[in-house]
């Protein structure tokens, strides 16, 4: 055997041993993102001037209504409010004053601490998209949600490195009922990950169910001490509090849960089609709901919630990943620092109807305004699909690979003596390579970011193995992870008393599809 033999059947052993590394299953979540980049501001402070005082006059004078809500009427009029029927009329500065105790940042337990997020500052955190009713992958097609790809999500969210959260209402599992859809779904949150999770907000008494079954897996002292929840209480655009929305709130906000108190606005159909208007109504809308959790608890932690969208004015449907957005996005976090609250935008955002070209490009202009945009909770940062009604897996895994972009371009630029790599420099010298000197050698792991989806092969190699497409490899991604998922380990005395809860709420009530 020649010494160029062994040489090579070395070389080929280290590169097995590489190979077996990179393919070996590892449950990993990197920690949640925190910015050493600046973030993006559009508005000058003059203008921020004018989009805040004019959000005071439309407190003021215009006022926003509270719906079927009578003790939310009394508790804004014992706080100096002007009632008119359903009509409530803030006094200019009572909301601003009102925001003051919310908390600036606050930490979202997990039942894994290692998995506790901090929402607020300088931090980043991505949870899934929420709310579809129906899914899609390459093989099924497009068809309506159940309970069985509510939990695939669940372990798809689980088994993403890049995603800190396992997020809400994945997708809408349509073969439950309604009025019992909520349990199933956080019962999967809770078993299925150790990550952290949002509560239901689709009535009042699920949302008190959600408080419950924490109390369960938490202990019910340490969730009236500490934040286990995030929820998303959308206001109905233009400046209408329901009674719905409001009860989950209020709910949440006496337990010391989170709410994510965000508008849902179409420009142009549920706000003004300039920036500067909808900036405006974002900013009245968020502070009005935010101050009146304030109202029911001091210190209740919420999120400054923006999601806005523009209008194809020849169809009358949404787009997403337009200029417009990306300027609303970069605005409202300029606004939500201002008041020194946490900041909820971005996401997965697009209205292509496959994981294709469009959605990737609508999908990066949002994700990178919301890194720029100094966003802190990214909700649906991975798989939407078709303006919000499709959950994608392929899109899932997609999405979710190239946040691990987000965290490496918000770590910026290291300037330490291993970064300047003078050694490197000084040891290739003229003409030479680095592939092989010391320092690429030291660092060549950890130096680029590389994707667990995206195909870099050589053309030839690629083409012998199918020249298959984006959306085939990250089937294959999506079949590889749900292969080797593996559950998280729970108490099992936990485990049988939220089985239980749930089962004799189920038990409780008919079964009801409205």
């Amino acid at each position: 055997m020649t010494e160029a033999t062994i040489k090579r059947r070395a070389r080929g052993g280290g590169g097995a041993a590489r190979r077996a590394e990179r393919t070996a299953v590892q449950i990993e979540t990197a920690k949640y993102i925190e910015r050493n980049v600046p973030n993006y501001e559009v508005l000058s402070a003059a203008a921020l001037d004018v989009i805040e005082a004019n959000a005071e006059t439309v407190l003021a004078e215009i006022g926003v209504n509270f719906v079927n809500n009578p003790a939310a009427l009394e508790l804004w009029r014992k706080a100096g409010a002007e009632i008119d029927g359903e009509r409530v009329r803030i006094p200019r500065g009572l909301a601003r004053k009102l925001c003051e105790t919310a908390p600036s940042k606050f930490t979202q337990h997990a039942r894994n601490p290692e998995k506790n997020v901090e929402i607020g500052g300088n931090t980043l955190v991505c949870a899934p998209v929420y709310g579809p009713p129906f899914v899609r992958d390459a093989e099924g097609g497009r068809r309506y949600a159940t309970m069985d790809d509510f939990n695939k999500f669940v372990k798809l969210g689980y088994m993403s490195k890049w995603l800190h959260h396992s997020g809400g209402t994945v997708c809408e599992p349509t073969d439950v009922p309604v009025n019992k859809r909520h349990l199933d779904m956080l019962l999967a949150h809770m078993t299925l990950s150790d990550k952290p999770f949002m509560g239901s907000v689709t009535e009042p008494s699920r949302a008190q169910d959600s408080v419950e079954m924490c109390e369960i897996l938490f202990g019910k002292d340490f969730v009236q001490e500490n934040t286990v929840m995030t929820s998303l209480i959308n206001i109905n655009s233009p400046l209408t509090f329901d009674d719905v929305m409001m009860g989950a709130l209020e709910v949440y906000a006496k337990n010391n849960q989170a709410c994510i108190i965000s508008p849902f606005i179409v420009g142009g159909a549920m706000a003004p089609v300039s920036v500067a208007g909808t900036l405006t109504q974002v900013l009245a809308e968020v502070t009005a709901g935010i101050a009146y959790s304030q109202l029911v608890r001091p210190g209740a932690p919420v999120v400054f919630g923006a999601f806005v969208t523009s209008i194809d004015m020849n169809s009358g449907a949404p787009t997403f990943g337009t200029p417009e957005a990306s300027l609303t996005l970069y605005g409202a976090g300029q606004l939500a620092r201002r008041l020194g609250l946490p900041f909820r935008s971005g996401g997965s955002l697009c209205a292509s109807k496959l994981p294709d070209a469009q959605a990737a490009y609508e999908t990066a202009h949002t994700h990178n305004a919301a890194l720029l945009g100094g966003v802190n909770f990214m909700l649906h940062a991975c798989g939407w699909l078709e303006g919000g009604l499709v959950a994608s897996f392929e899109k899932f895994v997609m999405d979710a690979d190239q946040l691990g972009i987000l965290h490496k371009i918000a770590k910026g630029i290291d300037i330490d003596e291993n970064a300047q790599a003078m050694d490197a420099i000084t040891e290739v010298g003229p003409g030479g390579h680095y592939l092989g000197c010391a320092h690429t050698q030291a660092n060549f792991k950890e130096a680029f970011w590389r994707s667990d989806v995206s195909d870099y092969k050589p053309f030839e190699t690629w083409e012998e193995e199918g020249a298959q497409d984006t959306q085939a490899l990250a089937s294959r991604r999506v079949a590889y992870l749900l292969n080797n998922y593996q559950q998280p380990t729970l108490d099992p005395q936990i485990a049988a008393q939220l089985a239980t809860y749930v089962a004799e709420k189920k038990a409780s009530m008919p079964d009801s599809f409205m």
